[in-house]
C-alpha cells in the first residue's frame, strides 16, 4: 500500500514538481532582450506559444528546447537564458496538455511550430535540445514528419528512448494503467509505440544525434534506455565527472550538462566541464 501512495505521488508530480493536473493549455514566452525580434507561433488549437528571439551567433542555428511531461515553459528558462547569453536564438516549445496526450499528437502540434519559428526567423534549419517526453515528440518528428529536412542537431536530456520501469511499475500495480495518461503508458518498455519508433534506424537522416543521460536520473531506469544506437553520440555524465550529481530536472538546470550542450551545439569534441555551475 505504501508503495502504491508513493507511486501515485511520483506520477501526479514530475521531477519538475509540478502537478500533472495543470492540463490547460499554457502560453511558453522567452523573455527577449532589446532590439530583438519576436515572433508569434501557434502549433494546433491546443497549444499556442508566444516565443521572443535574440541575437544570434554568427551562423548559428535557432535552438528549440523541448519541454517534457508537465514541464510548464518557465522551468527551462534557466537553459533558454544560456543559449541567449551563448548567443542563440532561442524557443522554448511547451507540450500541448502539457504532454499528457498521445506524443505523436504532440509531435504533429511541435512540427507546425518548428515551421514557424523557421519562417519567423528566415533560418533554413533549427536544432533541438529535448528534455525528458519532449525527446520523443523530437524524434518522432524527424522519423515521421519529414523533420529531418528541417532540424540540424538534436539533443536529448533524459529521453527514455526505450522506456522506463518507472512507467511499467505503476501499470503493473494496476494504477488505472498508467493513471491513464497516454503518454505514461506510450514510455513503457516494450510499448507499441516505443517498438514502433525504435524500429529499424533509430537516428534517421543527417540529424546529428547526441543523447545525454546521468545515473541519479529517478525517472529513466534504466538509465541506459535514454542512449540511442545508429551513430549517436552517447554522453553519460558521470563518465567525465564521477562526483557530479544530477537528478533528471538537474538535466536542465545543472552546469556541467550545460557545456556538453554547448558542445554539441558546436560541433565540438565532447568536453564537459565538470565544476560548472
Amino acid at each position: 500500500m505504501l508503495l502504491r501512495k508513493i507511486l501515485t505521488a511520483a506520477l501526479t508530480t514530475t521531477a519538475l514538481g509540478i502537478s500533472l493536473a495543470a492540463t490547460t493549455p499554457a502560453t511558453a514566452a522567452v523573455p527577449a532582450q532589446p532590439a530583438t525580434a519576436t515572433a508569434t507561433v501557434q502549433s494546433t488549437a491546443t497549444a499556442t506559444a508566444t516565443v521572443q528571439s535574440t541575437a544570434t551567433a554568427s551562423g548559428a542555428n535557432p535552438v528549440i528546447v523541448v519541454g517534457g511531461l508537465s514541464g510548464i515553459a518557465t522551468v527551462y528558462e534557466p537553459l533558454a537564458a544560456r543559449l541567449r547569453g551563448a548567443g542563440y536564438r532561442t524557443f522554448i516549445y511547451q507540450l500541448p496538455n502539457l504532454g499528457l496526450g498521445d506524443i505523436a499528437d504532440s509531435a504533429r502540434a511541435f512540427s507546425g511550430f518548428v515551421g514557424q519559428v523557421r519562417a519567423t526567423t528566415g533560418a533554413a534549419k533549427v536544432d533541438l535540445v529535448a528534455h525528458s517526453e519532449g525527446g520523443l515528440v523530437s524524434r518522432y518528428l524527424l522519423k515521421y514528419l519529414g523533420g529531418t529536412g528541417s532540424v540540424e542537431r538534436y539533443v536529448s536530456l533524459g529521453t527514455p528512448h526505450y522506456g522506463t520501469y518507472v512507467a511499467n511499475i505503476v501499470e503493473f500495480l494496476g494504477l488505472g494503467n498508467c493513471l491513464d495518461i497516454v503518454a505514461c503508458q506510450q514510455m513503457t518498455i516494450g510499448s507499441d509505440f516505443l517498438n514502433d519508433l525504435n524500429s529499424g534506424d533509430d537516428t534517421v537522416g543527417a540529424v546529428r544525434y547526441t543523447t545525454i543521460r546521468t545515473l541519479q536520473d529517478e525517472l529513466v531506469r534504466p538509465t541506459q534506455n535514454a542512449t540511442l544506437a545508429d551513430g549517436a553520440t552517447n554522453v553519460l555524465i558521470q563518465s567525465y565527472c564521477p562526483l557530479r550529481v544530477v537528478g533528471h530536472l538537474g538535466l536542465v538546470l545543472d552546469g556541467t550538462t550545460w557545456t556538453i550542450i554547448h558542445n554539441a551545439l558546436t560541433d565540438s569534441p565532447i568536453r564537459p566541464n565538470c565544476f560548472a555551475l
